[in-house]
């Protein structure tokens, strides 16, 4: 009896183990679980759907065709099975000062939001967690310096490399067409308003154009009345060339003479009046301007490539299990 007493109490300890290992196991579908294992580290759902939505851009990842969805999904999770190889290995590496360096960063990151609500939001929009981020940092430095370490010093990049570049691609790269010093005032619509809106913000446009042609001050009346970003540089774009924003804006912008105002235009974000300050010829960018970002462009698709051979024999060696 005493016996069959213990083996009980055996039995529901076990029982008990089993389900607290079931509890603390997330769900297939939960963000937490893993989608795949690297050398017994985990790869998560929400590691996953992250990166798959940083590489589709805008939209969701979901409501894409089933085979742009299942290559999209195949890429993201090479992308992140290469970076914890790469972190493994550079793990193995000396470092100074690590968490130091991941606590700069992310307070680095703090410094571009106004408040540490803004600053947590943001995260929030992206799926993440300060936790989150502060991995992700840790993850970025040490690779960089698996790159500065162990390959940076091998990416020679010669004269003639660069030389070459340069004339195989003037034309194509280095040659500006037209271009146009501009100016706009812009009164935005929200995406999705209905016709009363529009119709408010239009007759607003023609109000300033009617402004700046009687003389007021175009840069003065950009300050006061654009919702564009650029109100604060008087509406100034700088210099665009041609396929550089939309349709619209361009056919017009392009057809003006220096000076000159146009009508008002309509686009996606709402009715600008736009101004022509400059007008600009073709020119071709001289070597000595371009060819240290040439070299620094050659050298990162050396040290790319030196990567993805490393990765691939790291592969070959690690202990990948899908889940």
């Amino acid at each position: 009896m005493l016996l069959l007493n213990k083996m009980t109490r055996l039995a529901a300890a076990a029982s008990l183990l089993a389900l607290a290992a079931c509890a603390a196991e997330p769900a297939k579908n939960s963000p937490q679980a893993a989608v795949e294992k690297v050398n017994g580290a985990a790869i998560t759902r929400a590691d996953l759907d992250r990166t798959l939505k940083a590489l589709v851009g805008q939209g969701d990842p979901k409501q894409l065709p089933p085979d742009q969805l299942k290559k999209g999904t195949e890429a993201a999770l090479n992308q992140l099975t290469a970076a914890e190889l790469l972190y493994q290995a550079g793990m193995k590496l000396e470092m100074k000062d690590l968490d130091k360096q991941v606590t700069a960063r992310i307070v680095q990151s703090k410094y571009q939001y106004p408040s540490q609500a803004e600053f947590d939001k943001a995260l929030q929009s992206v799926g993440m967690t300060q936790k989150d981020l502060e991995e992700a940092a840790r993850k970025d430095i040490v690779i960089n310096n698996l790159i500065a370490q162990q390959f940076a010093g091998k990416a020679d990049v010669s004269e003639a490399e660069v030389r070459k570049y340069y004339e195989d691609n003037k034309l194509k790269q280095f040659t500006q067409g037209d271009r146009i010093k501009v100016s706009h005032i812009l009164i935005g619509v929200a995406k999705g308003a209905n016709a009363a809106v529009k119709q408010q913000a239009k007759d607003k446009a023609l109000a300033v154009l009617k402004r700046v042609k009687g003389g007021e001050p175009f840069a003065e009346v950009a300050k006061k009345e654009s919702t564009s970003p650029t109100k604060d540089q008087g509406g100034s774009l700088g210099v665009i060339g041609k396929e550089q924003t939309m349709p619209p804006f361009e056919k017009a912008a392009f057809a003006l003479k220096p000076g000159e105002i146009s009508d008002v235009v309509e686009t996606q974000l709402g009715y600008h009046v736009i101004k022509v300050e400059q007008k600009l010829p073709p020119a071709t960018e001289r070597y000595e301007d371009v060819k240290n970002t040439i070299a620094g462009n050659i050298k990162r698709e050396k040290i790319r490539q030196m990567l993805a051979s490393y990765v691939e024999e790291l592969r070959g060696k690690a202990k990948i299990e899908k889940v």
